[in-house]
């Protein structure tokens, strides 16, 4: 199966563009039609206007009717606001993470209720990783909304294990990981996450988390 990558926060803003021009459609085209039935009104009272008095039609003709055209339907623009919401979802960076992560050499997640057995699996991978987000190169805000919307985005197709990629920081000053602290304080806030641990060597390591998420939505055509 092909990852799919988020480098940036252009997926979004493309999103944001695509329901505003939309939006903008929508309502151009709500504005032609309450036109358009607004000319036939004002032609059916100009000839009645200009004709003056007529004189219905014999029996057994039919009657002429106007018809009202069908009013457009609803723009969902409360649909549009929520997702712009989710879109601007905020993670706290001030969350005390520290009390939650299990005290193992690998400082691994698990939400309450859920069993160690669950860590030990996807330690081992019992769940196959199904997509990934890359944070590389992302600034802190930039990767905080990254990853909100990475994972409410998985959790909504049904996935329920996926890697992110938060670096090592052997680029970083002083070769300290910049994300990995703040990658696991904003995973425990996302109601979706049930679990994560350190990536295996060959899945990245130290530099990458995989993550396991509550039960979604089963995709269509699945695969």
């Amino acid at each position: 199966m092909t990852a799919f990558q988020a480098r940036s926060l252009q997926d979004l803003q493309a999103l944001r563009k695509a329901l505003a021009d939309r939006a903008a459609r929508e309502a151009k085209l709500q504005q032609e039609r309450a036109e358009a039935e607004r000319r036939a009104r004002a032609e059916q009272n100009l000839f009645q206007t200009t004709v003056g008095p007529v004189q219905a039609l014999k029996k057994g003709q039919h009657d002429r009717r106007w018809h009202t055209p069908e009013p457009p339907e609803p723009l969902p623009v409360q649909h549009w606001l929520d997702e712009e919401r989710v879109l601007r979802e905020s993670i706290s960076d001030e969350f005390d993470v520290s009390t939650l992560l299990d005290v193992d050499d690998q400082l691994s997640y698990r939400r309450p209720g859920i069993g160690r057995d669950v860590t030990h699996k996807l330690r081992a991978g019992h769940w196959s990783i199904q997509r990934q987000l890359d944070l590389h190169g992302l600034r802190i805000d930039e990767a905080r909304e990254a990853l909100g919307n990475f994972i409410r985005l998985a959790h909504r197709t049904g996935l329920r294990c996926v890697r992110v990629v938060h670096g090592k920081g052997l680029g970083s000053p002083g070769k300290t990981p910049v994300l990995k602290g703040r990658v696991q304080r904003w995973l425990v806030q996302k109601k979706e996450v049930l679990a994560f641990v350190q990536a295996r060597p060959a899945d990245g390591g130290a530099g990458a988390l995989v993550v396991l998420l509550q039960p979604g939505r089963r995709r269509v055509g699945g695969g």
